[in-house]
């Protein structure tokens, strides 16, 4: 076993936090990569069912899954046993589901965030938030995966490429190893700081071109927003100390183009559901499940006022969201804004 974090990586136990899409997809990657895995769930009923049917209820719930997978809720868990603890939970829940995990996780264990957004009452990245409760030192302990993987796809064995940024570059390189497979290839990157920003940023262009859909509009409305939604997102993680090439990478345009274009992506769906007339808890009642950018959107702008930083695609989507602006007049703005060098 790992004395590590992840020493060696072999015979490592993992354990994930969070039984939604993502928290049950990757959970059965480690596994099919000969991880021996705890899915912890939220919800008892949940674990029981996942234990007995080997299906998760709530989530992929026609996606059969290992029966080496075990299943356990957060009141009782086996999270001291594991060397690698795996974060799969909403950012606006982040903070909270690990204070009260915390305890638990041993203290020589990695901890991989799948969180992609910011905390909004404190701006705050995952990994800051991991920092700021887990014992110190933790930034040797800390990674975050982000990149254009559908859970629905990961966990049907589509070919997918992820990012894996950590500031301890051994740390990113063995999780590399342990999570790779046929089917999933994970690269390194050590620009912590774009990784989790292309993350959030990239949820609020989705729900543009989500709105975009809704409104009928085609393929040049869509090509436009995302061409200059990349510009807003690297214009914010440049400030930020960010790396410019992360945001041409799997984590900044790769994301980008998925979480547009695809039928999976809830943040795009979301946007549709607005720009047909729904509120955003509307939206996400219909879908069942968390759109990140309407947590992030308005943490993103905030983020970005406080650099005097000029982000117009979300602040249109922000005043659409949070003011209940009409599209069309967000539109017109966006296209009646002064002429400018691109």
């Amino acid at each position: 076993m790992s004395t590590g974090p992840l020493a060696g990586s072999d015979s490592i136990r993992a354990a994930v936090i969070g039984g939604g899409s993502w928290g049950t997809a990757f959970a059965r990657l480690l596994v099919n990569a000969g991880v021996v895995t705890e899915l912890v769930c939220r919800r008892p009923y949940q674990a029981e069912e996942i234990n007995r049917s080997h299906r998760n209820p709530d989530y992929l719930e026609n996606l059969e899954l290992p029966v080496e997978l075990i299943a356990s809720s957060f009141e009782e868990n086996k999270l001291p046993l594991a060397d690698l603890v795996v974060v799969a939970v909403p950012s606006r829940a982040f903070r909270e589901v690990m204070e009260s995990l915390a305890g638990e996780i041993n203290d020589t264990a990695a901890v991989l965030s799948l969180t992609k957004g910011l905390e909004p009452e404190t701006l705050a990245r995952m990994s800051q938030v991991l920092g700021a409760i887990l014992p110190a030192p933790s930034s040797r302990r800390i990674a975050v995966l982000s990149g254009p993987n559908h859970a629905e796809e990961v966990a049907c064995d589509i070919p997918s490429a992820t990012t894996i940024a950590a500031a301890d570059a051994g740390l990113a390189e063995r999780l590399q190893r342990i999570i790779s497979s046929p089917s999933f290839r994970a690269y390194v990157n050590g620009d912590l700081v774009g990784v989790e920003l292309c993350g959030a940023t990239k949820n609020v262009i989705a729900l543009a071109a989500g709105m975009s859909d809704g409104l009928g509009f085609g393929d040049n409305t869509k090509a436009s927003l995302m061409t200059r939604g990349l510009v807003e997102m690297s214009r914010l993680g440049e400030k930020m100390g960010a790396e410019p090439r992360t945001f041409s990478g799997l984590a900044g345009m790769g994301d980008l183009i998925a979480t547009c274009t695809s039928r999976h992506s809830r943040n795009r769906r979301a946007g549709e559901l607005i720009a047909r007339g729904k509120s955003a808890a509307e939206a996400e009642k219909e879908m069942g499940m968390v759109a990140e950018g309407l947590t992030s959107a308005r943490s993103v702008y905030e983020l970005a006022a406080q650099s005097d930083l000029e982000m117009p695609i979300t602040e249109q989507v922000c005043e659409v969201v949070y003011e209940g602006k009409d599209v069309l007049l967000a539109v017109a703005e966006l296209m009646g804004r002064e002429p400018t060098a691109e």
